[in-house]
């Protein structure tokens, strides 16, 4: 953290207008020049700028102000920020890869072609330190020892951790695709189109024990019947 407050020329003209401190005490804490602190005062310097007060945005006590007042040799201690700003993340370089290893990354990236297809070669770079030209040529066996090369887990030969090689390999299974599944109307499944109603599936009644022989003596008995009575109206028509 500065031990500068926030806008020091803005908070020395407040100090000087509103405060009974010396040039020396109010240089010292803004961190500026005690002859700049003095045309301030005097009117020479920072015109249009307003003042701002050190109190009411913590960054000093009523209590060290008077404290400072009554004893010009003391200093002002800045208070200690309540809100923890965070740190400015660090950007990561490409990763170093020691002389020694250099030439067996391409063994790490045939690895990792062959193990792990749906890496990037942006992921690729980061875990073995490598250009995306190096990449294409090891993929495309276009390398100038492709023939040689052997397959070789980049953990096992120090490029990177076991850590930073699975954290890579899920980061790819979340950004991979998935396929979508239409969900409008589709066609009858196969099992109700080829389904056979109820009554062609009833088994058809067959009557084994019917007697052909009773039939046809039944049906020779009723031609007998109306023989005669076609012969009992001829008769009587001639009797007539």
């Amino acid at each position: 953290m500065s031990n500068a407050p926030l806008m020091p020329k803005a908070t020395a003209v407040w100090l000087v207008d509103n405060t009974a401190l010396t040039f020396d005490q109010v240089a010292d804490f803004t961190k500026m020049h005690p002859l700049e602190v003095r045309a301030i005062a005097d009117g020479d310097a920072a015109q249009g700028i307003k003042g701002m007060d050190p109190i009411s945005n913590g960054q000093l006590t009523r209590e060290e102000i008077e404290r400072g007042e009554r004893d010009q040799n003391y200093r002002l201690r800045l208070q200690e920020s309540k809100v923890v700003l965070p740190s400015a993340a660090k950007k990561k370089g490409p990763r170093y890869t020691p002389v020694s290893r250099r030439h067996e990354r391409p063994s790490a990236i045939l690895w990792l072609v062959r193990n792990h297809p749906e890496l990037k070669d942006a992921q690729i770079m980061r875990l073995v330190g490598t250009t995306k030209t190096t990449i294409a040529s090891v993929r495309d066996r276009t390398h100038w020892n492709a023939s040689t090369l052997t397959p070789m887990d980049p953990v096992t030969l120090g490029l990177c951790s076991q850590i930073e090689l699975d954290f890579e390999v899920q980061r790819a299974a979340k950004e991979k695709p998935t396929t979508t599944v239409y969900g409008g109307a589709t066609l009858l499944p196969a099992s109700e189109t080829t389904r056979k109603d109820e009554l062609d599936d009833q088994p058809i009644e067959r009557h084994d024990d019917l007697n052909v022989d009773a039939v046809f003596a039944k049906l020779k008995t009723i031609g007998g019947k109306k023989a005669d009575r076609k012969s009992t109206r001829l008769n009587s028509s001639h009797d007539s």
